[in-house]
């Protein structure tokens, strides 16, 4: 095995070759560094949402119980609203008139609520990355970059 007898071409680092060349590494970097950020954002969206997804599942499961739990205690209720107030022998439909007016409020009042939780809700932001940015951006427009390498406080 013989050695390449050309050695390659030295860079004083004053030629136009160096200066391309110097462009093209911040150029590379700066891309390299704008796709782990948005791969951090879509890691960070992506966990939020599998968090979602779980909790609604699990939540589905116990609406589902709830819902013929909720049956019939209210046929019941409505048992108890016929033999409680004075109708009339055998008009037991109107218990059930009685408790499905009570719950038609009840539904009103958790609708108002539901509307106005949603609307105070945020949708999920990739915190970790906007912060990661804001470091770099700081990082960059610093006279003297290497003193103010600061990484952002990391919630998990």
């Amino acid at each position: 095995m013989a050695a390449d007898p050309t050695p390659p071409p030295e860079r004083n680092g004053s030629g136009p070759a160096a200066i391309a060349d110097a462009i093209t590494e911040i150029s590379d970097k700066a891309t390299l560094l704008i796709h782990e950020e948005i791969e951090l954002a879509k890691a960070e969206v992506m966990e939020k949402v599998n968090k979602l997804l779980k909790g609604t599942a699990v939540g589905a499961a116990a609406g589902l119980f709830v819902v013929f739990g909720l049956f019939l205690v209210l046929e019941g209720f409505a048992w108890l609203a016929y033999w409680v107030l004075p109708f009339p022998t055998g008009t037991f439909f109107y218990g059930f008139f009685v408790i499905g007016l009570l719950l038609f409020l009840l539904a009103a009042l958790f609708g108002v609520l539901a509307a106005k939780f949603v609307r105070s809700g945020a949708p999920p932001t990739p915190q970790m990355a906007i912060d990661e940015a804001v470091a770099i951006k700081e990082t960059v427009t610093s006279p003297n970059p290497e003193a103010t390498i600061v990484r952002p406080e990391t919630k998990i």
